[in-house]
């Protein structure tokens, strides 16, 4: 593992993008980042300002798109996956959904959170620096665990407090759903994936899900299922159609799955909720 001060890197100069795929967990925090500098993870760019962190996975695509010579400034935290071998974060550092997190997902800091999360990246670098001994690496580790546990604060944090950009997303979420259940193409194509809906949105799947349990306190699957129920009722209340006949033009290609998931979100069988009405 390794943590590097990027003042104190050299001037950096490229005329094309240069794309790398890594080993190791990237952990970085850019300062006073050149406009003329685009950072990409995957296909998408990220969306950066002053004091801002972002988090890549090993086997990943990062790049960087300049003209000319540029200076970075911040920190970064490169850890092999195995520097974590035979210690629990092994394991639990995959649950942080960051790692996985694409377009214009970087976390945004204030100056009392870049604050904190420097003096961390100093901690470890001061402990990795002086004489290894057999606390060394639980030490390190134990303090990659609270750096990770502040990002996971801080961006749901960003969630709340990045109001206009999550209304927008969820505004246009309303939207996609609605428009895929009032159409016959969910007989052909099924019922939206929680993938195909992040796409069109322009976000990771882990990012939306993210934003959406923290605003509404339901994953993006559940937004799904609830357009779907209110669209069965609909249906049950308003037609004629069979059952089999309501799970067919919902995407489903069996009834029972169709009826199984009704009961389990209203409580009633279809044709129990359909039989309230008479």
């Amino acid at each position: 593992m390794s943590v590097i001060n990027l003042d104190e890197v050299r001037n950096l100069s490229t005329d094309e993008q240069t794309s790398w795929i890594f080993d190791f967990y990237s952990i970085a925090l850019k300062r006073n980042v050149d406009s003329s500098i685009k950072y990409k993870y995957g296909q998408q760019t990220y969306d950066f300002d002053e004091g801002v962190m972002f988090f890549i996975a090993p086997k990943q695509v990062f790049s960087v798109e300049t003209e000319g010579d540029y200076k970075l400034s911040g920190w970064m935290l490169l850890i092999h996956p195995d520097f974590l071998w035979q210690n629990p974060l092994a394991k639990s550092i995959k649950q942080y959904d960051f790692f996985s997190y694409s377009a214009n997902e970087a976390l945004h800091l204030s100056d009392k959170e870049e604050t904190t999360i420097v003096n961390i990246f100093q901690s470890i670098r001061q402990e990795y620096l002086s004489n290894i001994d057999k606390f060394s690496q639980p030490l390190i580790i134990a303090q990659l665990e609270v750096l990770l546990n502040y990002s996971d604060r801080f961006y749901h944090r960003q969630f709340i407090t990045r109001k206009i950009f999550n209304h927008k997303i969820l505004n246009r979420l309303e939207e996609i759903l609605k428009d895929y259940f009032n159409q016959d193409s969910l007989i052909e194509s099924g019922l939206p994936t929680v993938q195909n809906i992040a796409k069109e949105l322009n976000v990771s799947p882990n990012y939306l899900s993210g934003l959406l349990k923290t605003l509404t306190g339901q994953s993006t699957q559940q937004h799904i299922h609830e357009k779907l129920i209110e669209k069965a009722k609909e249906k049950l209340s308003t037609t004629n159609l069979s059952v089999s006949e309501i799970a067919y033009t919902l995407g489903f290609e069996h009834s029972q799955s169709f009826s199984k998931l009704f009961k389990t979100k209203t409580s009633f069988s279809p044709l129990e909720y359909r039989r309230s009405f008479n």
